[in-house]
């Protein structure tokens, strides 16, 4: 017998116990520990530093919706796989992996509902699926967020969270940055609100698509937003950016977006932004 397993046979070792949740969460911002439950019961936001985390659409949707108005609007169907794409993995595989840890069908989620009693459509993006990328799925789901706004008369509003276009779908997912303009067109032909709440991080070909089309542009605080990687500037331009470059706050600061609104305030000023745009819709 090894002295390894002597010592195993004497010393009173514990079996490892397994918990289905985790008592701590460590900030990416500060890097210190909060409490699993303090951080969650203040909406995903370090009550530490404030650093917003990045959250899904079922969670955007308890946020901001007025509690039990809300209902999700059935997911599009779209061909899968339409180029049978492969690199170290088949793409049907990632897409089989991402809906096993989302539990949802593609990127792009929306649901109807009311907005301290105004009706609206929300749309958001998870960045947990495949890095919320914009393929068939995530533009047709946006079309169909658009068509719902227009049959309800309300507004369409977009949470952002992306790193652009599904490389897995080469052209047909860049064909998504036109498709969804015309239907924001639409939805402005019928007289419709079209706000945007740009979320970290924010690029690529959904930053130089519907994300900056907004009537209104706003973005949480410190969010990451751009449409290439700074590396790629500098290298382009061989200066140095300011630290705070392709931040909210560089954004508004620079007049590419409307406000930075914490997400504590973020359904008051929703509901306020409504009010006044469709203030003459609901008089007449």
């Amino acid at each position: 017998m090894s002295w390894l397993n002597s010592v195993r046979n004497v010393l009173p070792f514990r079996a490892k116990v397994e918990t289905s949740e985790h008592l701590w969460h460590k900030c990416k911002g500060c890097d210190r520990m909060v409490f699993v439950k303090e951080w969650a019961e203040n909406g995903h936001v370090c009550p530490l530093c404030d650093h917003h985390d990045r959250i899904g659409p079922a969670e955007r949707f308890r946020q901001h919706f007025d509690e039990g108005s809300w209902q999700i609007i059935p997911a599009p169907k779209v061909t899968e796989d339409p180029l049978r794409f492969r690199d170290s993995k088949r793409y049907t595989d990632r897409l089989k992996a991402a809906r096993a840890d989302t539990h949802e069908q593609d990127a792009l989620v929306n649901a109807r509902g009311t907005i301290e009693g105004h009706a609206a459509v929300i749309g958001v993006q998870d960045f947990a699926f495949m890095g919320g990328s914009m393929g068939l799925a995530v533009g047709e789901a946006f079309v169909r967020g658009v068509e719902n706004a227009i049959a309800a008369s309300c507004p369409y509003i977009i949470f952002t969270a992306s790193g652009g276009a599904r490389m897995q779908e080469g052209i047909l997912s860049l064909m998504q940055m036109p498709r969804s303009t015309v239907a924001i067109d639409l939805l402005r032909d019928a007289g419709l609100p079209y706000l945007v709440v740009l979320t970290d991080p924010t690029s690529g070909g959904v930053m130089a698509a519907y994300a900056m089309l907004g009537d209104i542009q706003l973005a949480e605080p410190k969010a990451t937003l751009a449409f290439t990687g700074r590396r790629v500037i500098e290298s382009t331009i061989r200066e140095k950016l300011p630290d705070d470059f392709q931040t909210s706050e560089y954004y508004l600061e620079h007049g590419l977006i409307d406000m930075v609104v914490h997400r504590h305030a973020l359904k008051a000023k929703l509901a306020t932004v409504i009010g006044y745009l469709t203030e003459e819709r609901q008089a007449a």
